[in-house]
């Protein structure tokens, strides 16, 4: 069994063989950081039947805005929340995508008025206190407040 320091120390040796890892403009002097890692989910795709229709949902309800769309796709922000809805034939999934809002009561006690259904009523959870609704396609979205420190 290999252990991760022993994988890192391979992985390290490698780098030195070689002439010059690709990326690193100073050939084999590339010292191992967090720089290049990644820091945040920068953009989803949500599976949906029909582009068009869907994007009523995510606008209307969700209060998005379309930045573009074509035949297959809508690319839809709010805040840093960006997501690419993407025409597919299988849809109503639990996406597993935790979108941030203030207070997951608040957004509840919102979303309930527009006719949104819940699958899940807010509940505590090791990330903070969310809820989780389904759009239109099936697909369920979880709302978890972001201002929560994790806790078991």
């Amino acid at each position: 069994m290999v252990t991760e320091a022993a994988h890192m120390t391979y992985l390290r040796q490698a780098c030195v063989l070689r002439s010059m890892p690709l990326g690193d403009p100073h050939g084999a002097n590339f010292e191992y950081t967090t720089e290049g890692l990644p820091g945040s989910i920068h953009v989803c795709t949500i599976p949906v039947r029909d582009v068009s229709r869907s994007v009523g949902f995510y606008t209307d309800i969700l209060g998005m805005e379309v930045l573009d769309s074509d035949d297959g796709s809508a690319y839809l922000v709010r805040g840093q929340c960006r997501i690419i809805l993407k025409h597919s034939e299988s849809t109503g999934i639990d996406t597993g995508l935790y979108f941030g809002v203030d207070s997951p009561y608040n957004t509840r006690r919102r979303l309930i008025d527009e006719g949104v259904v819940f699958v899940q009523e807010p509940k505590h959870g090791p990330f903070g206190t969310f809820c989780s609704i389904r759009d239109d396609d099936g697909n369920i979205i979880h709302l978890i407040e972001t201002k929560a420190v994790f806790r078991r």
